[in-house]
Parts: C-alpha cells; sequence; structure tokens
C-alpha cells in the first residue's frame, strides 16, 4: 500500500512511500514519470548473507520492468565502482590503472555481485526495448566534503578504495545529464565511471601531507601496471572517468 506525503515547501516535490520490491507498487510509484533516477538500494553489503543482495536485484529489475511497462525512456541507475572488486572484497584484483569500464568485473561480495546484475538487467531490457535508454553510473564514495574521503590513514581501507571519492553534487549532476541531456552521443544501456579525477590525499584536501599517486601505486599496488598512454602521478586518481566525459559532457567539480 502507498502512502502519500506532500512536501508542503515545495510545490515541485511529493514524497511516496512504497516497498519497491512489489513490482506493482514499482509501477504506481512510477507512473506518470517521464524519466527515472533509480537510487532506492542497500548502499553495501550489510552481513554478507542475502538481504544487501535479494533487495538490490528485484528492485532494480521491478523498476527496470516497471519503466519498459509504462514507456519511460530514459533511465539512470545508480552502480557502484565495487563492481570490481575493491574495499568489500577480501582481495582486490586490479589488472591496471587507471581502471576504466573495460576493467573486469569480478565481485566476491552480495553488493557488488548486485550492482553487477543490475547493469545486466538494463542489457536485458534494452535488447527487449531498443527505445529505452539506460545509463548505470559506477559511483565512487558519494561525500558532501572531499576532505572526509582522506581522514583517515591512506594505509587502511582507503587503499582498497583507491584512495577516490565523488563528490555528491557533481555526481547528481551525472545523474541529470544521464536523463535529461539528448546530446546524440549515446543509446541503449552504457556504463560510466562517476569519480574525481584527482585521489584524495592532495593539497588542501587531506591531513596528511600530499602524497603522490606514483608514490602510493608503487607502496600498496607495484605489481599493477599503467595503461599504455597514461600516467598516474601527481595528484591524478586510480580511476578513468573519460568516457562519462565524452558521453555524458560531464566533468567532475568539488
Amino acid at each position: 500500500m502507498l502512502d502519500l506525503l506532500t512536501d508542503e515547501e515545495s510545490l515541485n516535490f511529493t514524497y511516496l512511500k512504497a516497498d519497491l520490491t512489489s513490482f506493482k507498487a514499482s509501477l504506481d510509484a512510477i507512473r506518470g514519470c517521464e524519466g527515472i533516477i533509480h537510487l532506492a538500494a542497500c548502499r553495501s553489503p550489510g552481513d554478507y548473507l542475502v538481504v544487501s543482495h535479494n533487495s538490490n536485484v528485484v528492485i532494480s529489475w521491478n523498476i527496470l520492468r516497471g519503466a519498459a511497462e509504462l514507456g519511460i525512456n530514459r533511465i539512470a541507475l545508480a552502480s557502484s565502482v565495487n563492481v570490481i572488486t575493491m574495499v568489500y572484497s577480501q582481495n582486490c584484483d586490479f589488472r591496471y590503472f587507471p581502471i576504466d569500464e573495460m576493467h573486469p568485473c569480478l565481485p566476491d561480495e552480495p553488493y557488488g555481485l548486485s550492482k553487477l546484475i543490475a547493469e545486466m538487467q538494463a542489457d536485458t531490457i534494452v535488447r527487449r526495448y531498443p527505445t529505452m535508454r539506460i545509463a548505470s553510473l559506477r559511483l565512487h564514495w558519494s561525500l558532501p566534503n572531499p576532505s572526509m574521503a582522506s581522514s583517515k590513514d591512506p594505509s587502511s581501507g582507503a587503499k582498497k578504495d583507491l584512495w577516490g571519492y565523488v563528490q555528491e553534487d557533481s555526481a547528481a549532476d551525472a545523474f541529470l545529464r544521464a536523463v535529461v541531456d539528448d546530446n546524440g552521443k549515446w543509446s541503449g544501456h552504457e556504463v560510466f565511471f562517476i569519480a574525481s579525477p584527482n585521489h584524495a590525499y592532495w593539497e588542501g584536501k587531506s591531513q596528511y601531507s600530499p602524497i603522490d599517486s606514483k608514490e602510493l601505486r608503487e607502496k600498496y599496488w607495484p605489481d599493477v601496471p599503467i595503461k599504455e598512454g597514461f600516467d598516474v602521478s601527481g595528484s591524478k586518481g586510480f580511476v578513468d572517468c573519460s568516457k562519462a566525459e565524452r558521453f555524458l559532457d560531464w566533468v567532475h567539480k568539488d
């Protein structure tokens, strides 16, 4: 059953409370929309059992299939950098730096797997409904202030996150561009890494002294090669977001 609430502070905002694991409730919630930005999900593996995986997989399918049923052709899904092995994984498996959309996706935990399945669901939907355009945005750690990403020792869990982040307003801009813009540069389903081009442990952002990304790689990931034609040094981060810039005209801003 839907619970309809209206925010009295804004005539342009309506709040719907719905159980999105129910297909009917999902249909009712998105009916009448022209586009969807889908962020409803468990945001971590939780206890690494079933809740995050099962909830995320069912909800993403309900939203995608519901959109197809209702003729809603513009969708942006919140995917995650954790479709590859990162902070939630037992062991990271980085094949090269900077990481791009061609990097193998081999998650070993339920959250990253649920996001990878959502991307596969999007591939499936656009094969059957070719008028739909779906972006899966592989968000890094979304933060209001980039200094929060460098508040812990860079040798801790941050190394498995490749010292990365995305400023939350900049992430929101990527979602809006994926749904609203019609620049003719892409169609069907595309995945995009959405992260800052700089790592968090650089001047002005960290409580630690500035650290060159070349030093970080040589100290913590010495066996990971650099892609030909790329340079990972200075403030440069370990994720390549050039596809989002080419297709979405998106540029990260702190």
